[in-house]
This record gives C-alpha cells, sequence and structure tokens, in this order.
C-alpha cells in the first residue's frame, strides 16, 4: 500500500512561483501530477519514472513546470513558474499502478494510488 501526503500549494499572483512536494510511504513507483479544476475533468500535469531518469508534462505546462524526485526522501515534486490564472486547481500526486513500469504514463487510470490534493490559486 502507497500512503501520499501533497504540500506547497496556496495563493500565489500570475507569474509567480511555487513548489509541490509529494512525500511517498512504500516502494518506489514511477509518480505524476494531475490536477483537477471546478467543473474539469481531472487531468495530466507532469510525471517521472521510478528511476527519475524519464519525465513528461502536458502542453499546457511544458517549459513552466519541472518535475523532479529525491528517492533518498521518497519525495517528488513539482516546480510551477510563471503561473497563469488558468493553473488554478486542486493537484493531486499519484502513483503508477505498476512497480517499476518501463515507460511514462499519463492517463489516470494507469495510477492506482492518490494524495488528498492541495489547492493552488493564481490571481491574475
Amino acid at each position: 500500500q502507497v500512503q501520499l501526503v501533497e504540500s506547497g500549494g496556496g495563493l500565489m499572483q500570475a507569474g509567480g512561483s511555487l513548489r509541490l512536494s509529494c512525500a511517498a510511504s512504500g516502494r518506489t513507483y514511477a509518480m505524476g501530477w494531475f490536477r483537477q479544476a471546478p467543473g474539469k475533468e481531472r487531468e495530466f500535469v507532469a510525471a517521472i519514472s521510478w528511476s527519475g531518469g524519464s519525465t513528461r508534462y502536458a502542453d499546457s505546462v511544458k517549459d513552466r513546470f519541472t518535475i523532479s524526485r529525491d528517492s533518498a526522501k521518497n519525495t517528488v515534486y513539482l516546480q510551477m513558474n510563471s503561473l497563469k490564472p488558468e493553473d488554478t486547481a486542486v493537484y493531486y500526486c499519484a502513483a503508477d499502478r505498476h512497480l517499476y513500469r518501463l515507460v511514462v504514463v499519463t492517463t489516470v487510470n494507469e495510477y492506482a494510488y492518490w494524495g488528498q490534493g492541495t489547492q493552488v490559486t493564481v490571481s491574475s
């Protein structure tokens, strides 16, 4: 069983930066960040392989967001720069349902473990 705890959300003005953290218990999995805005479906943001050697990003956040992981701390980070009002959402971290999967996946159904979510609000 994997338990995930997110932190680091908050209120930020457009153009600012925030860093989200996701502390994981249990074994090492590929990890992803997703977000869900009011009235919208949960969408993929970024993901990183279990080794940290491979990453993927949604087009909407590419070149602004960076996902990374500290294996010693079993923690995944999402550095968010140049924030926009449309980044406003609840952000969730998630762990891949398959241990040591070789590819990074981006669909909600491929992630079996989810954190409680952290609110990110970007004002214009």
